[in-house]
């Protein structure tokens, strides 16, 4: 019996209580929706629910009369062993061990579904993160961003929602313009100009371009060649080191089409009649106090020209009203900078008449890599920051991600390069991916030994270590749930964390495979089914977040 299922049953309970007249809700009220929980204390029980709270004073009466009907009908469900009433009226619910041991077979009938949902279908959701400049390599801050991004995507996704993954390609501005200067100076042999690019990567690029235009030193423009060529080829790098970290898009997005297309000019003149926008100073201004800015932003400047936020107006605006895929929530991850952006595209979206609710802003921190107890500041190739590269060169692709995110994305965090390359417990990655390999080892020792899941009897699995992995197994849904509603990847690796303990556990005291002459039984067997069930749910786990499931180890 699933955690969902046992919801449902208690669900069905409640409801029965009701139409029989021994709950009666007063007029207007529902009855809340049932949901269990794992309790902090094992001895309260396999799972608990305050729903007895929730609905008492919607009833009229005291939670624990509430409690005590629920319980004499929760006692009587099938799976059920005991249910007790604790506290002011939380029900703490104990399953037989054969309904407890279910939870195995779901897992293993549903496979790699196992975990997912509907909740979200129907619900396009346009992702936009990383978008890095192509003016250099994706720093670390950047390589934060594409696995918590592509991590969160890919939970989104298990909760069926349609997820559009956006890379916002900057084309347009002063960036690029330094950019091109950097490269036309390495080409020329001078030094870099004051406020311009360095670092090795800029020499590569600046002779990539000669070579595929040899005559760009004595073109007309020479800057606008290594402008063109340049972010053209660094762009490729970007996307390329992306591939190799797993990362894809669906849209790269060119803000310079926003300005080519029109589209800013013509949404000015319409932005003009909206409520949100009033004319002071011989500019517009967009109300973005209302949405708790800081003060409001000028969208068209007194001499009629856009300012920087008209931009990001039409972008919405384009996210939400093409002809494929258009958003129905626009998720935007921003660096540690970009706190103000939250207030502006929120009113943005309300300037277009739409929801600001439309709109929701994840702000990242700092990202800082520790090797011997001291920062790691400068890159090979990059020279001033550590790069995405930088990171997978040392650790791996699996480790880097893994260990991005596993944190709350609005803390700061310091990468030890010592610890993840160690093959020890202390590494959370490798603890994670261990239990795995360790599933598989078991199940082909269990194989050599005879032993099969043909048959099994699953109330075999009746001991505390058998009782603690089952509970961990059905938590799994729950916390992709949560991740998916609190956008917050980082649950889903405590939780592997959490089952990888529960299994090494079990694993000590918990023999799939007979010793010597030993015969066979249901408890091997039903073990060996225990074991593939974990088996499953790490695998989902871990490729929720992008990172490989090994066999061996």
């Amino acid at each position: 019996m699933t955690p969902e299922e046992l919801s449902l049953a208690i669900d069905g309970a409640l409801n029965a209580a009701i139409d029989a007249g021994e709950l009666t809700l007063a007029d207007g009220e529902t009855a809340p929706a049932v949901r269990v929980e794992r309790p902090k204390n094992r001895d309260h029980g396999d799972w608990a629910t305050n729903v007895a709270l929730q609905i008492s004073k919607k009833v009229g009466k005291n939670p624990r009369e509430v409690a005590q009907v629920l319980a004499t009908r929760i006692s009587e469900l099938d799976g059920i062993a005991s249910v007790d009433i604790a506290g002011p009226g939380f029900l703490n619910i104990v399953l037989d061990a054969a309904a407890a041991g279910e939870l195995a077979v779901t897992i293993l009938d549903q496979g790699s579904t196992f975990g997912r949902s509907d909740v979200l279908a129907g619900k396009t959701i346009n992702l936009e993160f990383v978008s890095a400049n192509p003016t250099g390599p994706i720093h670390l801050g950047g390589t934060r961003w594409a696995a918590v991004g592509d991590s969160l995507a890919r939970i989104l996704e298990a909760q069926g929602a349609n997820v559009v993954r956006e890379y916002y390609f900057n084309d347009h501005g002063n960036q690029i313009d330094r950019f091109a200067k950097s490269l036309l100076a390495r080409a020329k042999g001078e030094a870099a100009p004051e406020d311009g690019y360095g670092g090795e990567y800029i020499t590569d690029i600046a002779n990539r371009v000669l070579a595929s235009h040899p005559d760009a030193l004595s073109a007309e423009d020479p800057q606008e060649v290594f402008r063109s060529v340049g972010v053209e080829l660094m762009f490729e790098e970007i996307k390329q080191s992306l591939h190799e970290f797993r990362v894809d898009f669906d849209v790269y997005f060119h803000e310079n089409s926003l300005f080519e297309d029109g589209k800013v000019d013509e949404l000015l003149e319409k932005l003009k009649e909206s409520e949100n926008l009033y004319f002071k100073d011989g500019a517009w201004w967009l109300k973005s106090t209302d949405f708790g800015d800081d003060k409001d932003r000028v969208v068209i400047k007194s001499d009629g020209n856009a300012a920087y936020i008209a931009g990001d107006i039409a972008y919405f605006q384009d996210k939400t009203k093409r002809a494929e895929n258009p958003a129905d929530l626009a998720i935007y991850m921003l660096g540690a900078d970009h706190h103000g952006y939250v207030a502006r595209l929120k009113a943005a979206a309300a300037a277009l008449g739409d929801d600001p609710d439309m709109v929701e802003v994840m702000i990242g921190q700092m990202v800082n890599l520790v090797k011997d107890g001291k920062p790691v500041r400068m890159s090979k190739r990059a020279g001033t920051v550590v790069t995405m590269e930088d990171l997978v060169e040392i650790v791996g692709v699996d480790a880097a991600r893994y260990s991005l995110t596993r944190y709350s994305v609005d803390s700061n965090i310091d990468i030890d390069l010592d610890l993840l390359t160690k093959q020890s417990n202390e590494n959370p990655v490798f603890y994670v991916q261990y239990a795995h390999a360790r599933t598989c080892g078991l199940a082909r020792n269990a194989e050599l030994a005879g032993v099969t899941t043909d048959s099994y009897d699953v109330a075999q699995l009746s001991t505390e270590a058998d009782s603690a992995l089952l509970a961990a197994l059905g938590q799994f849904a729950g916390a992709v749930k949560e991740s998916a509603d609190f956008r917050e990847p980082h649950r889903v690796a405590r939780y592997l964390e959490t089952l990888a303990g529960a299994y090494h556990r079990w694993y000590g005291v918990s023999p799939v495979a007979p010793k010597g002459e030993e015969e066979i039984t249901d408890l091997h067997r039903a073990r060996l089914l225990l074991n593939n069930a974990t088996r499953q749910v790490l695998a989902n786990g871990l490729g929720l977040l992008g990172v490989s499931a090994p066999e061996k180890m």
